[in-house]
């Protein structure tokens, strides 16, 4: 028991110190390790599991789409960089810079994708000579690098994984379809995999993506109430085309600018798992996501017959399900402990006494709900039990989120929801940068979105009192 109880103690709780709470979670359940490079984390077995399930879903879902996956290089050339002015200032404090190759000074300086629209588009001008060269409909899955001051395993690391979409089209239509179609597969990925709710809406153009004339993002609220950004669509309209001469001739043979997208997810996602779905015994993962979905736990394994009995229900379950057998000689409470900290999303026990009743225990990670299972219909009912557990996962991060939004008419009552009530902040605004300025340095906190689904909250401007022209989510944010 003293081992059990030191593996929970491991800990902090979430409503003692949330930042740490998060950090003890990535550390003891193994996601993570710090490496020997400032900011740089290590993706261990099972943190690298989930990204390889969001991957492989999401990239099915893209190429249900029509989107093709290419690869780019990691390193980009200064000339090629300077060619678009908003998108390199917007990224120029994070870059890291590569001057020296082989020991010799290079003639000119290499830059370390921070993301990859300058080289995508050097490609597009080479590869897009008539209409019927477009769409093209590309996407990578790669890692990039920023320089950041202040880092935090999954939401704001040196190097991360993501995937970057990066489309051409003949016409501004067919671009801003085209936007709006990958955030929506971005939202319906998080409700439907993720069991995480999005607000989904537009960025005001302060908080837009350098370069771009339209940014559109997916907004989720963490158990702390502090939003979190998850995914971003951009219409870069014809800029980039105009900057890198990216044309084409149309029908009428004329010679027309493309118009571009470029939208993505990365790592970060994982860090809303965590923030979302997570209680004070460690992760909790939604079953479509979770590595490992059920982990048969022999009890009193060393008795005849238990260990091959739990191996009989592993391969039973393995034709539908992503099953593990913990068959180490660890007690049977360690075990509880250890699948509980790596967020399983069901345990499976089986000993003695269940073989003789023909039958086993099923135990949610969600609600730890124990539920005794008829060995006939064990398939049957695990995945009835995960089918519940991934729709409950949903309904409680909304009903979180839902219950930690607030209305504000006035400034006073914005500040004090912004003081006091943790949590997104639904009120009316002007459209003047200034204002969204002064919220920032009044409250700390930043527009998340003005969402599609809009409501008319109030006629004047939170801040200002002047005429409103829309509803904004405001928050604190990670």
């Amino acid at each position: 028991m003293a081992q059990e109880k030191k593996l929970v103690e491991a800990i902090t709780s979430m409503e003692e110190d949330f930042a740490q709470w998060y950090t003890d979670v990535v550390k003891k359940a193994e996601l993570i390790d710090y490496s020997s490079i400032r900011g740089c984390m290590i993706l261990r077995p099972n943190g690298y599991a989930i990204w390889e399930n969001i991957q492989k879903q999401m990239d099915a879902r893209f190429k249900e789409t029509g989107v093709e996956n290419v690869y780019m290089p990691m390193f980009i050339p200064e000339s090629l960089l300077q060619k678009e002015k908003d998108h390199v200032e917007g990224f120029a404090p994070e870059v890291a810079w590569v001057t020296h190759g082989g020991g010799q000074q290079l003639q000119e300086r290499l830059c370390v994708r921070p993301t990859s629209e300058t080289l995508f588009c050097d490609l597009y001008a080479n590869i897009v000579h008539s209409y019927r060269d477009l769409p093209k409909l590309y996407n990578q899955w790669c890692s990039v690098v920023r320089w950041e001051k202040t880092t935090r395993p999954f939401l704001r690391s040196m190097e991360f994984l993501w995937q970057e979409g990066h489309t051409a089209h003949a016409t501004a239509e067919e671009a801003e379809e085209r936007t709006k179609q990958m955030l929506n597969v971005y939202a319906d990925f998080c409700e439907e995999v993720l069991a995480i709710p999005m607000i989904k809406g537009r960025k005001t153009d302060k908080e837009k993506f350098a370069g771009a004339e339209a940014t559109y993002t997916i907004e989720a609220m963490m158990h702390d109430g502090k939003a979190l950004q998850s995914g971003t669509s951009h219409n870069f309209g014809d800029g980039f085309a105009k900057a890198f001469g990216i044309q084409y001739t149309d029908k009428d043979n004329q010679l027309k600018y493309v118009h571009q997208t470029s939208w993505g997810m990365s790592t970060r996602i994982i860090g809303a798992i965590i923030m979302v779905h997570g209680d004070n015994s460690g992760l909790v993962l939604p079953p479509k996501i979770a590595p490992t979905q059920v982990m048969v736990i022999p009890i009193a394994q060393h008795k005849e017959g238990v260990l091959e009995k739990a191996y009989q229900l592993r391969d039973r379950l393995a034709a539908g399900y992503r099953v593990k057998v913990d068959d180490t000689d660890k007690s049977p409470g360690w075990k509880f402990s250890e699948q509980e900290m790596r967020g399983i999303p069901l345990r499976i026990e089986i000993g003695p006494k269940d073989i003789e009743a023909n039958q086993a225990v099923a135990v949610r990670r969600d609600t730890r709900e124990k539920i005794v299972v008829s060995l006939e219909e064990l398939e049957g009912k695990v995945g009835e039990i995960l089918e519940t557990m991934q729709a409950e996962m949903l309904e409680r991060a909304r009903a979180h989120r839902d219950a930690h939004t607030t209305t504000a008419k006035t400034y006073e009552e914005f500040q004090d929801a912004i003081a006091n009530k943790p949590g997104f902040v639904k009120a009316m605004w002007c459209g003047d940068e200034s204002c969204e300025n002064k919220i920032k340095e009044d409250t700390t906190a930043t527009s998340r979105c003005m969402p599609f689904e809009q409501e008319r909250i109030a006629e004047t401007c939170v801040c200002c009192g002047k005429p409103a022209k829309v509803m904004v989510y405001w928050g604190k944010a990670y």
